[in-house]
């Protein structure tokens, strides 16, 4: 995945029940779903490019458009999401800030303070396994195109992206956010590296939960790749972590999400699909023009979901709009 660096200097001022959801049919309660015995489409280049024609969005908005599947996010939409207030409680889905290096973790947050004068720098490359962030529809495409059909060489210069960029987001992210809890589903804490998550994984949650994912709508699949972490400790997740297969993008394009988010890569690694690294990124990003949220923190949503027995809520976020930025280090809060 590209890296981009930002540096930040900030003036310090004062600012002030678990739902035991039964496991699909086929599955004992704490069972790994293994792999496929026969390898599931697409298993190769050619498949794959049959498979983004037949997901892409390219034009679907205008052949000038600029911020994609967010188009779906209407007025109407955010009064829904708000309408889902009713506890009052929120919860981050940012994971802390990872200082020291690890496995998962080559290039830390570096932080220093100038303590005469009350500042910071901030300095970040956030792509990558380990911070919370949202990319923006210019940091992932396929071939020689980016979403909408624009030209990478055209699109990605030195000074950042000249279209498809993260300020295209400056009014935020306010919409109904969904949480699919597949570990959960599953009687397990956690998935194991590289098993894979498929539609009818999708289809048991809606079924059993009674959530019917909707236009315009946050999708956010757990894994549990940090209660993993926090049980066995880092590891490199380039070589393998629990995620979506390629063979789900259609269950999505099927329900017109908005956004996709995570505890991970969003992809299972290795990714099962000959020839293409992070499958996923490049259908949801590339060909449908969906921002995703990657290394989201989902446990106390989760968490908090299974107590409440409430698996949607308010989704806020609001990413800082770097000009031609390819994403951007991300607070996202879910509001109960």
């Amino acid at each position: 995945m590209t890296r981009r660096l930002v540096t930040v200097s900030i003036f310090a001022v004062v600012l002030g029940l678990t739902l035991a959801v039964p496991v699909p049919e086929g599955h004992a309660a704490g069972e790994q779903a293994p792999a496929a015995s026969t390898p599931r489409y697409p298993t190769t280049a050619e498949e794959f490019d049959e498979l983004f024609k037949k997901v892409s969005n390219w034009g679907r908005w205008g052949k000038d458009d600029q911020i994609g599947a967010a188009n779906l996010v209407t007025a109407a939409k955010q009064k829904q999401a708000a309408s889902l207030v009713k506890q009052g409680i929120s919860v981050s889905l940012n994971h802390p800030a990872m200082t020291d290096a690890s496995p998962d973790n080559p290039s830390p947050w570096e932080h220093t303070m100038n303590r005469g004068f009350s500042t910071d720098t901030l300095k970040i490359s956030y792509h990558g396994y380990a911070h919370s962030h949202m990319d923006a529809l210019c940091h992932y495409g396929y071939k020689e195109h980016l979403f909408n059909g624009y030209l990478k060489t055209e699109v990605n210069t030195e000074k950042g992206c000249v279209k498809l960029g993260i300020e295209h987001m400056k009014a935020g992210v306010l919409t109904r956010g969904i949480i699919i809890d597949i570990p959960r589903l599953k009687g397990l804490p956690y998935l194991e590296s590289g098993v894979p998550i498929y539609s009818e994984d999708l289809d048991a949650w809606e079924k059993k939960t009674g959530v019917k994912i909707a236009a315009g709508d946050a999708v956010f699949v757990r894994t549990g790749r940090w209660a993993r972490r926090e049980k066995l400790g880092p590891w490199k997740v380039s070589e393998g972590v629990a995620g979506l297969h390629a063979s789900t993008a259609p269950w999505f394009k099927a329900r017109d999400i908005a956004f996709l988010g995570g505890d991970g890569p969003q992809d299972v690694i290795p990714s099962m699909v000959q020839g293409i690294n992070l499958p996923v990124h490049t259908l949801i990003i590339g060909a449908m023009g969906v921002h995703i949220f990657d290394q989201m923190d989902l446990e106390a949503v989760a968490d908090t979901a299974a107590r409440l027995n409430r698996w949607d809520f308010m989704l806020t976020a609001a990413p800082y709009p770097i000009l031609g930025g390819t994403g951007y280090p991300l607070n996202a809060i879910a509001t109960f």
